[in-house]
């Protein structure tokens, strides 16, 4: 973002300074039709009223790419997006994307490689954790107008603690 290079990048007034920004966006599972492939936005002039034509370098500061990814599907034409479904899928074990990493991209296991594979993996576990506990929370919200605490526990499996802490600060 823009505001991020405030102080750093630029100061005061300085706004000619400001470098182009790239956001990479990756989906997985995205909806059919989506998937496996990237596409690429960025900025461009248009003239609503009048004739002015602006130097590019004054506008086309942000560009954003989004990666769709198919889980479980390695057989992307693309080798980037093979490589990233490797990386980023939730349902390969760090062993298993360090075995394809060597054997299909002829990228040699370090030791350091090795550590940032189990970190990747451990960090995909705990968006997946997060994502899951989300899809409770939410659930449990919309039950909160029909059930008691101790049915919307049993039936979402929440600590019962989570449940009252939710709809506390539901109706508060």
């Amino acid at each position: 973002m823009f505001f991020f290079q405030y102080g750093t990048v630029f100061t005061k007034s300085h706004y000619e300074k400001i470098k182009k920004v790239y956001s990479v966006g990756i989906c997985m599972n995205p909806p059919k039709g989506r998937t496996n492939t990237i596409t690429g936005c960025s900025v461009t002039e248009q003239n609503l009223f009048g004739d002015v034509k602006e130097n590019k370098a004054h506008y086309d500061l942000m560009s954003a790419i989004m990666i769709c990814l198919e889980a479980g599907e390695e057989a992307a034409e693309n080798d980037l997006l093979r490589l990233l479904e490797v990386l980023l899928s939730s349902d390969k074990k760090a062993d298993e994307k360090k075995e394809i990493l060597e054997r299909d991209f002829d990228i040699p296991m370090t030791e350091k490689l090795e550590g940032e594979v189990e970190r990747m993996c451990n960090l995909s576990d705990g968006v997946e954790q997060n994502g899951i506990q989300k899809e409770k929370f939410e659930n449990a919200r919309s039950l909160l107008d029909i059930l008691t605490d101790e049915e919307i526990a049993k039936r979402i499996k929440l600590p019962i603690e989570k449940v009252q802490r939710l709809r506390k600060e539901s109706f508060a």
